[in-house]
């Protein structure tokens, strides 16, 4: 697909999901910006962006984008940063944005802010190599209407887990919200998710993958240290894994979290 054209269809989609102006009424204060921050985990290079839908524009990208793109972020406009997606995922990604702007869509303005998107496909670094990222973005600014104002994206290689196969979208939900995994682009919604996780695994999975050990992760969630290694042995064994890098690269690529 030739770049102005991805570029062209990509805004198209996106204004579906844009407020009128800047007048309207926002939900969500800043402290809420940062409780969002902290359902990300990064397994290598990352940085993240605010996305603007008003202005179509990237409101503010972090400095690490350098060590994962080599761009600096003054670079990274929305109309870069989309001639960096592969010529070959080009269309993936417009399927992918439109199935999510229609998810979206569908939900109330309380519900959008429960969920975070996930999918992958590959940038071009500042070298010229392709690297494959996982996006993960969440909606942290909505009108009372359910129009989107902005989005919270965080984008992660994950080269080293996903060098080949093919991309799969997901819709996660937050807070008691049902998730949707390996999303059929072409549906609203995929497969209802069986849940792979409880809402305690994911806890001690999340700060797994900060590096905690059971000691530390028992007091920040003020439980037992057995329970924490029992919690870690029946996420292994319930899904037939034997390593702590092999639960977080599958974690990764099944898009439990």
């Amino acid at each position: 697909m030739k770049l102005e054209l991805f570029n062209d269809e990509a805004n198209r989609i996106w204004k579906r999901a844009a407020v009128e102006d800047d007048s309207v009424s926002l939900l969500q204060p800043e402290l809420e910006f940062y409780k969002k921050m902290l359902i990300f985990f990064q397994i290598g290079e990352s940085y993240y962006l605010i996305f603007n839908y008003q202005t179509l524009e990237i409101d503010f990208v972090s400095r690490e984008i350098t060590n994962l793109l080599g761009y600096e972020p003054h670079e990274a406009s929305t109309a870069f940063l989309m001639s960096c997606v592969h010529p070959d995922d080009r269309k993936w990604f417009l399927d992918v944005q439109n199935a999510s702007i229609k998810f979206l869509m569908s939900l109330t303005a309380a519900q959008q802010l429960k969920y975070k998107l996930r999918f992958d496909c590959r940038f071009r670094k500042k070298s010229g190599e392709y690297v494959r990222c996982i996006q993960q973005a969440v909606v942290i600014k909505t009108d009372t209407d359910g129009n989107i104002y902005k989005t919270l994206i965080i984008y992660t290689d994950i080269s080293h887990l996903k060098s080949f196969g093919r991309p799969i979208l997901s819709y996660i939900g937050l807070e008691g919200e049902p998730s949707y995994l390996d999303v059929n682009v072409y549906e609203s919604k995929g497969q209802l998710s069986n849940s792979v996780l409880s809402r305690r695994e994911k806890e001690v999975l999340f700060l797994i993958m900060e590096g905690k050990a059971s000691k530390e992760i028992a007091g920040i969630l003020n439980i037992s240290k057995s329970t924490v290694d029992n919690h870690r042995r029946n996420i292994l064994n319930r899904n037939g894994i034997k390593s702590t890098g092999e639960l977080i690269a599958k974690a990764i690529k099944d898009g439990w979290i």
